[in-house]
């Protein structure tokens, strides 16, 4: 890719004036839904609601300046803000001075990761949780958030502590609930959910906050036991480092790098799935660069970590959005009500911002998914209940890194079953075949011809080499030449490569020719170089394809002539 490809404004490249009329209708609508998301969101977290703002104005600025994707909406995310908010209330108390500027240096740790993994093209990181372990994930998360806003939702005193405490508590002081802030908290949450349904265009979070405001308002329910937010402070946060001495600094490297690998899968899945239109894939290195600068502005500005919104990407799609014009847009009017509006964030029910809270909990739970593994994968629907428990009963960052170690064990599990298998020649064809009870195929006397339909690496280089060893005895006859059939090889490390050594030495042993066909991996091709592989077998035992090295190499052919040493 060229150095072209890393010019700022990327997200606004080819815009022309037509444009505007879309861009401002995506705009206006992203602001309306942004605006008690990112209060809610920054809530959950434990700070000011303006906070939430600010930290939706750094993620769009920066993402439409360093960004690709001309969709994606980066701000503050309910997926993350419970994670980092349970790993730095270990270390300070929620919403105190220390506390926002761990946030704040937090937010410059990830920011930093992230978009250093986009410059150094680490985009493969983001594929290190699986489906079911993120499904596992999104569900603790959901749990957390409800957990936290129940209290709000029923008008009950605020909780702190583990989960499971907490729901013992809110249990404990069910006849305490306030119904006007559950009348509230209830009401906001069926209204926007139910306009969902009809149309995720509809600012429906908006709009039940306001409902909401005017009944306390016009029914004095301040004095009824409904808590609210109060005025806000006007102004605009001053950019500077936070202050952290360096044993805090310390503490925050495990939790960053959690936080950054489920930042870089969010952001990879939400490029993926709006990619451009023109067919052009979808640059998610360029998008890592660009929600990593979303996090470091925000962090100067006293914010947190931001992450990238697919339910905000899909608005602004939706809504006829056409370049990060929309992003821009929505960021000024967020902007100017964070700077001068916060004296009509008064009256705003903290029960409002918990039912927005509610709705986005049960939205990132991907019931068709749970459902869907239960049904085809029962072993990787164990992974989302183990992740899932995980993250509710144990610190949430401890069971983000279970999931993400059980995902890769789940990974390194599968090559590890990799057996080598005996494939056959569909009969009239030059084609080999894994036989099947429907279509046995033909097999030549005295040649084997074998697959192995993963990467050779250390997790399977000894099943690899008994597995052959087992076929070639497995053969009534004497084999005379042994086929290594090797598309699916796509990598070889040292470890396999003895393997793949000692497996040509066994087939000389038992008398009989070892060649390769259809190697296509340009790695595994410079693997059998680098370790030396290609003297042993030799340059003239290596195949474009199998039926080449059968026709050339079988019994009775002349090649076989060659002394095999």
């Amino acid at each position: 890719m060229s150095w072209t490809s890393w010019l700022p404004l990327r997200g606004l490249s080819g815009w022309t004036a037509k444009d505007l009329n879309g861009d401002l209708a995506a705009g206006i609508t992203l602001a309306a839904i942004a605006i008690p998301e990112q209060m809610a969101t920054a809530r959950l977290g434990g700070f000011q609601p303006e906070i939430g703002l600010f930290a939706f104005v750094a993620g769009s600025v920066a993402f439409a300046l360093f960004g690709a994707n001309r969709h994606l909406s980066v701000g503050a995310d309910s997926t993350i803000t419970p994670l980092f908010a349970g790993g730095l209330a270990l270390i300070a108390t929620s919403g105190s001075p220390h506390y926002l500027a761990l946030a704040a240096m937090l937010a410059l740790m990830v920011g930093l990761l992230v978009a250093l993994s986009g410059i150094f093209r680490l985009g493969w990181i983001a594929d290190l949780l699986s489906v079911p372990v993120t499904t596992g994930f999104l569900a603790g998360i959901s749990v957390h958030i409800i957990v936290s806003q129940l209290p709000g939702l029923l008008g009950l005193p605020p909780e702190s502590g583990e989960t499971l405490r907490r729901v013992g508590e809110i249990a404990a002081n069910l006849q305490l609930i306030n119904p006007w802030s559950l009348v509230i908290g209830f009401g906001v949450f069926i209204l926007v959910f139910a306009s969902e349904r009809i149309s995720a265009r509809i600012p429906a979070a908006l709009i039940g906050m306001v409902l909401a405001t005017l009944a306390v308002i016009l029914f004095d329910l301040k004095n009824r036991g409904v808590e609210v937010l109060g005025a806000l402070p006007n102004g605009l946060p001053a950019p500077g480092v936070p202050t952290v001495d360096f044993r805090d600094a310390q503490a925050l490297v495990p939790l960053a790098l959690l936080i950054t690998i489920v930042v870089m899968v969010q952001t990879a899945a939400t490029s993926r799935s709006f990619a451009p239109q023109d067919g052009e894939a979808p640059d998610i290195n360029r998008d890592f660069a660009g929600v990593g600068a979303g996090s470091i502005v925000a962090g100067l500005f006293g914010a947190f970590a931001v992450n990238s919104s697919p339910p905000r990407t899909a608005i602004v799609a939706q809504t006829g959005g056409r370049s990060q014009l929309s992003g821009l847009i929505a960021a000024a009017i967020v902007l100017a009500l964070g700077a001068f509006g916060g004296g009509l964030l008064a009256n705003v029910p903290q029960a409002a911002l918990a039912g927005v809270l509610m709705f986005v909990a049960q939205h990132i739970l991907r019931w068709q998914v749970f459902a869907k593994v239960y049904r085809q994968a029962p072993v990787e629907f164990a992974l989302i209940l183990i992740t899932m428990i995980a993250i509710v009963v144990l610190p949430i960052e401890t069971g983000v890194a279970i999931g993400i170690g059980l995902s890769l064990l789940h990974g390194i599990w599968g090559s590890t079953r990799t057996e080598p298998i005996e494939l056959a020649q569909v009969p009239g064809t030059s084609v080999w075949w894994p036989p099947s009870g429907s279509s046995p195929g033909e097999r030549h006397p005295g040649v084997l011809v074998a697959a192995f339909q993963a990467p050779l690496s250390f997790v399977n280089a000894d099943r690899f080499k008994r597995g052959l060893r087992d076929l070639i005895e497995a053969r009534t006859e004497d084999v005379k030449l042994v086929v290594l059939e090797a598309s699916n090889i796509v990598e070889i490390d040292y470890t396999a490569a003895q393997a793949l050594i000692d497996t040509i030495r066994h087939c000389r042993d038992k008398g009989a020719v070892f060649a390769i066909a259809r190697m296509e991996s340009l790695r595994a091709q410079a693997a059998l170089n680098r370790f030396g592989i290609v003297e042993i077998v030799g340059t003239q035992r290596i195949f474009h394809s199998v039926d080449a090295a059968v026709r050339a190499l079988g019994p009775g052919q002349r090649q076989q002539q060659d002394d095999v040493k």
